[in-house]
């Protein structure tokens, strides 16, 4: 996922003036002369120098030569020592620094504990950075401040929190960097959902020691709320900044994206470059901003963005290149997507993967194999969003047995414990192929505790076929683990009306209500004349063209009866007569969103829609005769495909 996350930084404490350790008074440094050294103090000073010397010109094993016959070594041999072991990524080393360090009395080194601590979170070794906080008697806010950085960066946000509030029994009070690192803590724990009332408790302890001007902290904030889905808390802690930043402005943008209202991420980018010519957007921006015209399939805007792309320069970075790609392939534009990938002068592995998943959400599975293929020819290492992709690939082009044996590989040969998303993808793989037994079976092999992502596969795959038993398997599964999602009911009312099972319906009905729980009502959208217009399947009489839509609509439907059409009124849940039903049908955003289309766009102009939810089989039906009576080329993209309507058919082969 981009959320953006400030550059931490840890501010270097001032030297003690006073020391418990044992050290030679800086004061001998200052008033005697080296050339009157002798003996044992002017080879001291001369090794000393030496060992900061090799460290600068990066010989470490030399230094180390050295320091094994330096009696007296400095602070600041040490501490030089210490940063070329983290430069040079040798853990080994980095111990035998430690130990000397130790042997020679400077175990109880505040500042010189903070640079080890640092040390070993940067070689990956955490639990002896906690061993050195755990030894050390003066911990200053600086030393605490390490630490929690260190186990920020290892996602044990749930040990910072303990330790935080040990800190706060000590009274030693938080600065700007405590808040930061113990605001990152919050959202790298597994259990995150544990840690945010601990994060609204941390907001205010901010407010409380006047830290709510800091726009560095209140940044943090903001993206804390954001990547706990809380976006009206992140707005307001935006709204009351007294400063902002581009980081500011990129981090709520990135909060509108990434949290499913990318008309909000835009609205606001329009706002930020309203601002003074000194508020620049910057590559993170960008990035954020193309992921919002990716959603809505904006193509108008997407070009709009890409051309201030190539104005600022910004399109030798990889993340934004790759945005770019993902864009124009989700807006239905697969060709100037790979026109975009073929340019790149450097790729790594998150363009590939955008590509990747750029031929699997168009139907194109066997394209999307060879470029995962091409890739690792090309010295490229797969990551697990590799896979992800790739076996989505599969999954939309029913290649069976090809993603079994990808799945395979991710062990065998690149060495990848597959996650509860691969697991997810074979179930849905297997399960769209009508092969239950072998994907429930999956689940049951599983080492990890399969979680909603695999039960809903399965779910979805047991409504495409009618598969009553496991659906209510799967779904009693997925009312433990998301009481609150209504969709998981929603398609165990389908699976029952598909079964013709009314009562077991009705009961599903009656704990929907009882749960005060509500279907997310269909959305659609269409971009025309570079403004993005929305639909919902609802009673929408605002709209000021409602009437020539539903005039339009009810013309085609007719037509379309003539010729074979027959609305499939089986997918309305409610007690309604066929007539109601019908309409009710008719009445589907992305139906809507077509009328829209056909009245405002020039004759022959491609149409994109953006849905999301499932395209549903009577808009699918419909779609199909639409674009052949109007000879027009619809697409749309659902919460799972593309789907290319010419002539009467669609690209998914009806497999979807």
């Amino acid at each position: 996922m981009f959320a953006f996350t400030p550059p931490q930084t840890i501010q270097k404490p001032p030297i003690p003036v006073q020391f418990t350790t044992r050290r030679k008074p800086l004061l001998c440094s200052l008033t005697v002369n080296p050339s009157t050294l002798t003996g044992a103090a002017a080879s001291t000073s001369n090794n000393n120098r030496l060992i900061q010397k090799l460290c600068r010109q990066g010989d470490l094993k030399q230094a180390l030569h050295v320091l094994s016959r330096e009696p007296d070594p400095t602070q600041l041999t040490y501490e030089l020592l210490i940063l070329s072991c983290s430069r040079q990524n040798s853990l080994s080393d980095g111990r035998v620094v430690h130990r000397h360090l130790f042997d020679n009395g400077f175990g109880q080194d505040p500042f010189l504990a903070t640079k080890l601590i640092n040390m070993y979170s940067e070689l990956d070794a955490v639990e002896s950075a906690r061993d050195v906080f755990d030894k050390i008697r003066e911990r200053t806010i600086f030393v605490w401040n390490s630490l929690f950085r260190a186990l920020s960066l290892a996602g044990r946000g749930e040990e910072v929190m303990d330790l935080y509030r040990r800190m706060n029994r000590t009274n030693i009070p938080s600065d700007r960097f405590t808040y930061t690192y113990v605001l990152k803590a919050c959202v790298v724990s597994e259990s995150m959902i544990s840690l945010l009332k601990k994060g609204r408790e941390i907001h205010a302890h901010i407010l409380r020691h006047g830290y709510e001007g800091h726009v560095h902290i209140m940044t943090t904030m903001m993206d804390m709320y954001a990547r706990f889905g809380c976006v009206e808390r992140a707005s307001y802690v935006f709204e009351e900044m007294p400063v902002k930043n581009v980081v500011s402005w990129s981090a709520m943008i990135a909060c509108y994206s990434k949290n499913g209202m990318p008309f909000e991420a835009l609205e606001l980018f329009r706002e930020m470059m309203h601002y003074p010519a000194d508020l620049v957007p910057n590559s993170v921006t960008m990035v954020s901003v193309l992921q919002a015209c990716a959603a809505l399939a904006a193509l108008q805007q997407g070009r709009i963005v890409h051309g201030f792309v190539l104005r600022r320069g910004l399109n030798s970075i990889l993340p934004v290149i790759s945005a770019l790609v993902t864009m124009y392939a989700r807006c239905g534009k697969l060709g100037l997507a790979q026109l975009v990938f073929d340019r790149m002068e450097e790729r790594d592995v998150i363009s590939w993967n955008s590509l990747i998943s750029s031929y699997g959400v168009h139907g194109f599975g066997e394209e999307a194999i060879r470029i995962f293929k091409q890739m690792t020819l090309n010295g490229i290492s797969p990551s697990p969003v590799s896979f992800v992709s790739v076996l989505g690939a599969c999954s939309h082009a029913g290649l069976v047995e090809e993603g079994k044996q990808l799945f395979k590989s991710m062990v065998e040969v690149h060495g990848i414990r597959p996650t509860v998303e691969h697991y997810a993808c074979m179930v849905d793989l297997l399960g769209r192929a009508n092969r239950l037994d072998e994907a429930a079976k999956l689940i049951e092999e599983m080492r990890t505790e399969p979680g909603p992502k695999v039960w809903g596969s399965l779910l979805g795959s047991c409504r495409i076929h009618c598969n009553v038993e496991l659906a209510e398997r799967a779904s009693s599964r997925l009312f433990e683990l998301e009481p609150r999602n209504a969709g998981n009911y929603v398609l165990l009312a389908d699976i029952y009306a598909g079964a013709k099972l009314w009562e077991e319906l009705k009961r599903v009905k009656k704990l929907l209500e009882a749960r005060g729980l509500q279907k997310v009502p269909g959305r659609s959208w269409i971009e025309v004349k570079r403004k993005i217009y929305s639909f919902v399947s609802v009673d929408d009489e605002l709209n000021p063209q409602i009437e020539q839509l539903h005039a339009l609509l009810q013309k085609l439907s007719m037509e379309m009866k003539e010729s074979g059409y027959v609305p499939q009124t089986k997918i309305v849940l409610y007690d309604l007569d066929t007539k109601e039903k019908e309409r009710i049908l008719l009445g589907h955003s992305e139906k809507r969103a077509v009328a829209f289309g056909l009245i405002n766009s020039r004759k022959g102009e491609p149409i994109r829609i953006t849905k999301n939810l499932r395209l549903c089989e009577d808009c699918h039906s419909v779609t199909k005769f639409i674009s052949k009576f109007t000879n027009r080329e619809i697409l749309v993209r659902d919460v799972n495909r593309f789907h290319h309507f010419r002539d009467g058919v669609c690209s998914c082969g009806d497999y979807w």
